[in-house]
């Protein structure tokens, strides 16, 4: 057997280095992976996930470019861009993201400008081309509105709640108007965080109700225009998004009316959700294990917005729900957070981010399993993407800033307070005793009488009578 002090006494002892490179190891992540460690876990496994359903799903986009590894390396890259925007801004004090309101002001302007100089993507005019990359205007727009929303609760103080209540409602009109005239689904989605941020913000309710009933009312409205609009306006020029919407809203509605025979024969208008169904039958409880899956090849987005169908097809339905709990983690762990956030602005940034992420993972996933219409919203994280990917890793950047920022000074102080607690209690207790010359108490080893208790207490009684 070995002995344990050869170890300790051996100057070339190779022990003691692997003990220190693992430190170093450990002491290098902790000052770089700073922040809540579950959020940082819930990130990693969706990035892992990602790199595996999409290496998967982009069998189509393979077989175009005639490149095995061109899209997954391309994935990969913008996964690690996300990692480095995630360490930049998780290093960032919180009370910096309140200049988010001039990037908002720089994305209302690119969202106005993008009708007139971007390119079009899938007969979408979302993107913006400068100097080789594609940049999505409504994904910057996204998180600077709820990061400027976040900050303008922040300051109500009961004199300027009106006030800051009608910047924040012009605010969420123009930018989810301007984003709407081409994708109506994250207007919808963007408006509908915002509201919720104001209602957490304690917004009073008759103002809310007064913004949810006019809301009601332009979406009835809405609808009833599509349904009497006429084929030909909406052909080509700029209603051309109406006749979009008014198919998927339309189909999704006659769905249930259809005979067997009609529902189940795949058209053009059924050609998504249908292979989309396909796919979840296919994957079972278990599923066919990445890689194997059939369906990737005939859904024409099975690597953004129908990627969780490949997924439940791949990983089965037990995956399914797996990925769907990481984003519940995401939002229950974020609240935590946020209820030891003492600053409200923080509060609300974490809020507004978690539920971002989660809300549009419910989004997509509901259009998957044939829930609702068709949006065209990606899944955070695990989508493929470009800004998207990027933005979506702001968004963990802000929760993790919030973590490190709001609520570990605090941390920090509570330590702080109570040492000095401990130190002045030990201070005291020396000086107590010094003055009253209480005699300590030791074992006697040959067998001499000491103090005892007694005496002890009736000499201390005294030392005070005397005082």
């Amino acid at each position: 057997m070995l002995d344990k002090d050869f170890f300790k006494t051996e100057p070339n002892n190779p022990v003691e280095d692997i003990n220190e490179s693992g430190s170093i190891l450990n002491d290098f992540g902790r000052k770089i992976f700073k922040g809540d460690k579950v959020i940082w876990t819930v990130f990693i496994i969706l990035c892992v996930i990602s790199l595996i359903e999409i290496f998967s799903a982009t069998s189509t986009i393979v077989y175009r470019q005639q490149n095995q590894w061109g899209p997954i390396l391309r994935h990969a890259m913008f996964l690690i861009g996300g990692v480095g925007v995630i360490l930049f801004i998780h290093n960032i004090p919180y009370r910096f993201f309140s200049s988010l309101i001039f990037v908002l002001l720089g994305a209302i302007v690119l969202l106005i400008l993008t009708p007139f100089i971007g390119v079009s993507v899938n007969n979408a005019d979302r993107w913006i081309s400068f100097m080789g990359f594609t940049i999505q205007p409504s994904e910057i727009a996204k998180i600077s509105l709820m990061g400027t929303i976040a900050f303008l609760l922040s300051k109500q103080n009961g004199v300027n709640d009106s006030t800051l209540f009608k910047w924040m409602i012009g605010l969420m009109i123009v930018v989810c108007g301007i984003i709407a005239m081409d994708n109506l689904s994250t207007a919808v989605l963007l408006f509908g965080v915002c509201f919720l941020l104001m209602f957490i913000g304690n917004v009073k309710i008759l103002r809310l109700l007064k913004v949810a009933g006019a809301g009601i009312a332009l979406v009835l409205l809405f609808i009833l225009f599509l349904n009497i609009i006429p084929d030909s306006w909406t052909d080509k020029g700029p209603l051309n998004r109406m006749g979009t919407w008014q198919n998927r809203i339309t189909h999704f509605g006659e769905a249930k009316e259809l005979s067997e025979e009609e529902y189940y024969t795949i058209t053009d208008e059924n050609y998504q959700v249908a292979h989309a169904k396909i796919a979840i039958s296919n994957g079972g409880v278990l599923g066919v294990f990445p890689g194997n899956s059939t369906e990737r090849d005939f859904l024409p987005q099975a690597y953004s917005d129908f990627i969780y169908a490949i997924i439940i097809e791949e990983m089965g339905i037990i995956g399914g729900v797996f990925v769907l709990l990481l984003y519940v983690i995401i939002l229950i762990r974020s609240g935590m957070i946020a209820r030891k956030t003492e600053k409200l602005f923080p509060k609300y940034l974490v809020l507004g981010s978690a539920m971002m992420l989660s809300i549009q993972a419910f989004v997509n996933m509901a259009v998957a399993v044939n829930l609702i219409p068709v949006t065209g919203q990606p899944l955070p994280l695990i989508s493929r993407g470009g800004t998207s990917t990027l933005i979506t890793c702001a968004y963990f950047g802000l929760i993790l800033s919030a973590d490190r920022f709001g609520i570990g000074k605090k941390k920090e102080q509570m330590v702080s307070e109570e040492n000095t607690i401990i130190d002045e209690e030990i201070i005291n207790n020396e000086i107590i005793k010094e003055e009253l010359k209480i005699p300590e108490i030791a074992s006697d080893q040959n067998g001499l009488e000491k103090e005892t208790v007694t005496d002890l207490e009736d000499k201390v009684e005294f030392e005070i009578y005397k005082v």
